[in-house]
């Protein structure tokens, strides 16, 4: 920074896109393109009004306003800005609209507490202002066009969770998404839960079909006697003792059988991710019994009575 007078103290702020910070021997310095509007700033302490001029590549030694290049400095063109009450100024450079056209290169804005040219400075008090202005940047800001979700589960109706919001239940469609990656989470009692990652598209739809596996659990079947054979709803599960698995989640029939024994049933109620413990005890199969009645006994004493008769005849004849 340039001072020719301590009694006129400008430290200036001066901020093009960028935060710039100026030594105090130097003066701020500024990186625009030709077309950008560059906010200045400043003190003045014991003036109402600063005088605004510009000097560099193709312009008037002396310099022109800063809002018309057209205007020479030396023939009283000058931006006049006023200072308010706090001995603050505050000017937008708007280097687009001068009434012509600047060229790329570094200019110098001159602040000058009084309508004093180039020529003339050593009358006033003053500070400068470094701006080198580039090639003019060309950008198209492009509306950003949403994308959606179709979500299906297999069954239908699990819940939906995108992030840590609850969306809905399945079949539904989520619109108005900004383009990227979401994590969403497809949940529903006596099902696992199903997680993926759906990639949005602007202006696309993201199908999603999430088969959901049933959610199971185990039972460890034993029998008393062992090695009675197994069913479970009535397939065959083996030996016991014997471990069922992949049992959905709910009421299953689990029946033993041996033989010599009477069969066994129970009914088990199976809770998903766990394993229940069942044993199932059989009963022998009762002995056959014969049992005389009186009845018969009368029907037969002929019969015996006969039969001794006979042996008794044999003996007699072989003793004679």
């Amino acid at each position: 920074m340039q001072t020719h007078h301590p009694a006129f103290r400008s430290c200036l702020l001066a901020l093009a896109c960028i935060l710039l910070i100026a030594g105090a021997s130097a003066a701020p310095s500024i990186q625009a393109s030709v077309g950008d509007i560059v906010p200045l700033s400043g003190y003045s302490y014991g003036s109402y009004n600063v005088y605004l001029f510009l000097t560099g590549p193709n312009l008037p030694v002396n310099g022109v306003a800063l809002n018309d290049i057209s205007k020479r400095a030396d023939q009283g063109g000058f931006t006049i800005v006023q200072v308010d009450s706090d001995d603050h100024w505050s000017y937008k450079w708007g280097t687009g609209s001068l009434g012509g056209r600047l060229d790329e290169g570094t200019y110098t804005i001159w602040v000058v507490n009084g309508p004093n040219d180039r020529s003339r400075l050593s009358e006033a008090d003053f500070s400068t202002i470094s701006v080198t202005l580039g090639k003019p940047s060309i950008s198209i800001d492009t509306p950003l066009v949403p994308g959606s979700m179709d979500l299906r589960s297999v069954p239908d109706g699990a819940s939906v969770m995108m992030g840590e919001q609850y969306k809905g239940k399945t079949p539904m469609t989520i619109s108005d998404l900004t383009p990227g990656t979401y994590d969403v989470v497809f949940s529903q009692f006596g099902y696992q839960k199903f997680s993926t990652r759906v990639p949005v598209e602007a202006g696309r739809i993201s199908e999603v079909t999430a088969t959901l596996a049933p959610d199971t659990g185990a039972i460890a079947i034993s029998s008393v006697p062992a090695n009675a054979t197994v069913l479970v709803d009535g397939q065959i599960a083996g030996t016991a003792p014997v471990l069922a698995v992949n049992l959905t989640g709910g009421n299953h029939t689990v029946a033993v059988s041996l033989d010599g024994y009477l069969s066994g049933e129970q009914t088990v109620a199976v809770i998903p991710g766990q394993t229940l413990p069942v044993t199932i005890g059989l009963s022998p199969v009762p002995l056959r019994t014969t049992v005389t009645t009186p009845a018969a006994a009368m029907a037969t004493a002929p019969l015996v009575a006969g039969f001794v008769a006979i042996l008794f005849l044999i003996h007699y004849i072989r003793r004679k």
